[in-house]
């Protein structure tokens, strides 16, 4: 059993890491306004979204095992290099806005504890280029594991806030839905957050770096799992800890900073303190990750070296595009009055349009034997894909026509 305990240790990390990344600065912002809006009457929807989320990332690493090979470099050898590349600028513009998020819920988080963005945003920014140009896949990755850990600050935060156990439970298993559209439109923003085109590409790529095979892959779909079940629960006690609090209160927010501020009266000082630690660490996780998730599927796509192991002269586009992403995601933040909201905005549309396709080649490739032999979507496993897929796409272009018409 210690055996293989130690073994699995060996073998984690791309889909926990994947799965964690998700709750970034973005998604912590959708959890805190569903649970300081709506209360616990969202929490159901974390039970589907976790199947949801399953079943994609699943797939990538299955797909990973049984190719050795990335999903953009995938999609341009089987759907050519034309649409790759199309895809891949799309891919580009959507997670440079993401990257200015993440840098942007950097300064809101340091500016709790009284730092100025003039100075938490640089230092960030070198810390994340430093980490992965001047490290190796090996230390990267235990880097990222670590922050992971980090996530528990959102957990304690909800047992602070105190909340109503049984209510919690009841709308979990029991729920009572809304049907009004102001709940709808956060039900559907749960779900566009949960899963974006870079997890795929990320996972994928990273679990191909990592160098593991098909002899490996019980354990890289426990890890990816594992993964996936602990980013919902975490998303959770988010939702927990701002209905126990806001909603019960009826105060209202607008982000993620507001959230932890308010959470003070309620919960102490420290209560703010830790969902302020989080959201840092979240923003600071995903500046690391995003950026890379970029650069590798890029550099597939294009036929390009990649690959955090290898020097900077080894693979100049990868490492160019992880500076450039991080430089330029970094800087817009501080400049004054740079229309970030509108990029952010477009940023989930583009999200919105991108993820149908990325979902759709996934279930093309993984259902054709030439390229998975084995490995192959069971008749079961593409029923649920396919269900869950679509509704996914579905969910994802209402919300996106719901961000086009409110004109967010």
């Amino acid at each position: 059993m210690i055996k293989k305990l130690l073994f699995f240790f060996s073998i984690m990390g791309p889909g926990i890491i994947t799965a964690n990344v998700d709750n970034d600065a973005g998604g912590i912002a959708t959890y805190s306004l569903a649970g300081a809006h709506y209360g616990y009457t969202l929490m159901w929807s974390l039970l589907p979204i976790t199947v949801a989320l399953i079943v994609v990332q699943e797939m990538c690493a299955r797909m990973a095992v049984a190719t050795g090979k990335g999903l953009a470099d995938l999609i341009r050898e089987n759907f050519g290099v034309k649409l790759t590349f199309y895809l891949m600028l799309v891919l580009f513009f959507v997670n440079m806005g993401n990257v200015m998020a993440e840098f942007s819920g950097i300064a809101a988080a340091m500016g709790i504890f009284g730092v100025s963005k003039y100075i938490s945003v640089p230092l960030a920014a070198v810390f994340v280029w430093m980490l992965v140009v001047h490290g190796n896949y090996k230390s990267v990755e235990k880097i990222f594991l670590i922050a992971c850990f980090f996530y528990i600050a959102y957990i304690i935060s909800g047992f602070m806030a105190k909340p109503d156990w049984g209510e919690v439970a009841r709308q979990t298993f029991l729920p009572h839905v809304n049907f009004d559209l102001g709940y709808f439109v956060m039900l559907v923003g749960l779900v566009g957050t949960t899963i974006a085109p870079w997890m795929q590409f990320y996972q994928q790529s990273s679990t191909v770096e990592k160098g593991l095979s098909p002899e490996d892959y019980k354990w890289v779909r426990l890890d990816c799992v594992v993964g996936c079940v602990i980013a919902p629960v975490v998303a959770g006690f988010i939702v927990i800890a701002c209905a126990a609090t806001m909603h019960h209160s009826g105060i209202r927010i607008e982000d993620a900073k507001d959230a932890a501020m308010a959470l003070e009266p309620f919960a102490g000082i420290y209560a703010t303190w830790l969902f302020a630690f989080g959201l840092l660490v979240a923003s600071l996780f995903a500046a690391s990750i995003l950026p890379l998730s970029t650069a590798y599927s890029i550099c597939e796509g294009m036929g390009w070296n990649e690959g955090v192991s290898k020097r900077f002269g080894e693979a100049p586009q990868f490492f160019g595009l992880y500076t450039a992403m991080v430089a330029v995601g970094a800087g817009v933040v501080l400049i004054p009055d740079f229309p970030l909201l509108k990029v952010m905005y477009l940023s989930q549309v583009g999200n919105g349009i991108l993820l149908p396709f990325i979902l759709i080649f996934m279930l093309k490739l993984i259902n054709d034997p030439e390229i998975m032999g084995e490995f192959t979507n069971s008749r079961a496993m593409n029923i649920i894909a396919w269900f869950t897929v679509g509704t996914v796409i579905v969910l994802t272009l209402i919300m996106v026509g719901f961000m086009v018409m409110n004109g967010q």
